[in-house]
C-alpha cells in the first residue's frame, strides 16, 4: 500500500502536481489516520478495543486542493480498511431517508440505530463539503456523529469554512454549537492555508462560454469538465424545504447540468440558492434563444444566474448565443439586459478569485 506521502511525491515528479507546501503541511494528518487505521487491532475476552484515532476537519478557501488531497488518502486505504467517500449532502440525505423509514416502522428515537447501522459497514467515512444550511441537519448532526464517533467510526472532511462559522446565522443555532465541539474534540482542525487557487489557475486563459452551440463547442466543454472533475461523477441529490433536487453529475464541488435540467423544472429562489452554497462550479449545457415562448424557463434561468452570481460560483456554459442575443424579443427582454450583464462579468479572468 502506497503512503499518502509518497504518491504526493510521485504525482509532482509526473507533472501531475505542482508542488505546494501548504499542502504538504497537511500530509502528516492524513497519514497519523491511515496508520492508525492500518495497525492490526488484538482482540481478546479482556482486552478493550482501542480508541480510534481522532479524525481530521481540513477547512480553506475553494480550489486549495482539500477535496484533492482527500480523494488521494482514501484511494491509498486498503481494501481490509472498509470507508467510503460520499460528499456531505447526498450523506445527510441518505440519513433523512433512514430515519423516516425507522419512524415508519415504529421506531421513536431512530439516531441510535441508523448510526449503528452506518457504522457497521464502514471504519472511515470520508465527506466532500460539510456544511450545514438546512435546519433539520442542524437538528440532528449533533446526536449523530456523537454516535457514530462512540461506534469508532473516524471522520475525515473538507469543508471552505472553519467550524465556528457552520450553519452561522442559522435558525435556533444554540441547539447546533455541541455539534461544533464534538468537531474540536473528535477530530484535528487544520487549515489549508495556501496561497494559490489551482482550480482556477486551471481555467485561466480558458473559454468558459461556448456558443453557439454544434459539435465543437459540445466537444470543448466536455474536454473541460472532465478536466476539473476528473471524468468521474455521481449524482447529487440536495434536500430544499421537503423536496429533492437533482444535479445529475457532481464531483468535489463542480457540477453539470443541462439547461432543462436548472430551468425546464418548477424550480425557484430557494432551489437556486441551495445549488449555489452546494457548488463552486457550474458546468451548464444548451442554454437556447429565450423569448415569450419560453417565458418562465427564462424567468428560472434569470434567477439562477443571480444566485450563482451572488455566491461567486464559476459558470460555465455553452448556449446558442452570446449573452447579449440570448434574450432579444418578449415580455422581459429589456430586465434581461441586467443578467446578460452578469454573464458577461463571471466569463471575466478573474471572476473565481
Amino acid at each position: 500500500m502506497t503512503d499518502l506521502t509518497t504518491l504526493y511525491a510521485q504525482k509532482i515528479k509526473q507533472g501531475d502536481l505542482a508542488r505546494d507546501p501548504a499542502q504538504e503541511a497537511v500530509l502528516d494528518e492524513f497519514e497519523r489516520i491511515g496508520s492508525a487505521l492500518a495497525t492490526p487491532v488484538k482482540r481478546g475476552f479482556f482486552r478493550k478495543a482501542p480508541e480510534p484515532p481522532k479524525g481530521l476537519y481540513l477547512w480553506g478557501g475553494v480550489g486549495r486542493g482539500k477535496s484533492m488531497l482527500m480523494d488521494m488518502f482514501v484511494k491509498t486505504l486498503g481494501a481490509d480498511i472498509p470507508h467510503r467517500r460520499v460528499h456531505f449532502h447526498a450523506f445527510m440525505q441518505e440519513i433523512h431517508g433512514a430515519l423516516h423509514q425507522a419512524r415508519k416502522k415504529g421506531v421513536t428515537d431512530p439516531i441510535a440505530p441508523v448510526a449503528a447501522n452506518v457504522a457497521k459497514s464502514v471504519r472511515l467515512l470520508a465527506f466532500d463539503e460539510m456544511q450545514i444550511n438546512d435546519i433539520t441537519d442542524a437538528m440532528i448532526v449533533g446526536r449523530l456523529f456523537a454516535a457514530l464517533f462512540d461506534a469508532g467510526v473516524v471522520v475525515v472532511t473538507t469543508s471552505n469554512r472553519e467550524p465556528d462559522e457552520l450553519y452561522e446565522s442559522g435558525l435556533n443555532r444554540a441547539l447546533f454549537l455541541p455539534f461544533i465541539n464534538l468537531i474540536k474534540n473528535r477530530m484535528e482542525v487544520r487549515e489549508l492555508a495556501s496561497p494559490t487557487d489551482h482550480r482556477q489557475n486551471r481555467l485561466a486563459g480558458s473559454r468558459v462560454y461556448f456558443s453557439p452551440i454544434n459539435p465543437q463547442t459540445r466537444v470543448d466543454i466536455r474536454s473541460v469538465w472532465e478536466d476539473l472533475s476528473g471524468g468521474s461523477a455521481e449524482p447529487l441529490t440536495l434536500h430544499v424545504l421537503g423536496r429533492d433536487v437533482v444535479i445529475p453529475a457532481f464531483r468535489n464541488g463542480v457540477a453539470r447540468a443541462t439547461f432543462f435540467d436548472l430551468c425546464g423544472q418548477p424550480l425557484g429562489p430557494a432551489d437556486y440558492l441551495t445549488i449555489a452554497s452546494a457548488v463552486k462550479v457550474l458546468v451548464l449545457e444548451d442554454i437556447p434563444e429565450l423569448s415569450r415562448t419560453n417565458f418562465n424557463e427564462a424567468k428560472r434561468f434569470v434567477t439562477l444566474v443571480d444566485a450563482l452570481y451572488e455566491a461567486h460560483v464559476q459558470l460555465i456554459a455553452s448556449a446558442a448565443a452570446r449573452p447579449e442575443m440570448l434574450y432579444i424579443e418578449g415580455e422581459g427582454s429589456f430586465e434581461f439586459e441586467r443578467t446578460a450583464s452578469r454573464l458577461r462579468e463571471m466569463q471575466s479572468a478573474d471572476w473565481g478569485a
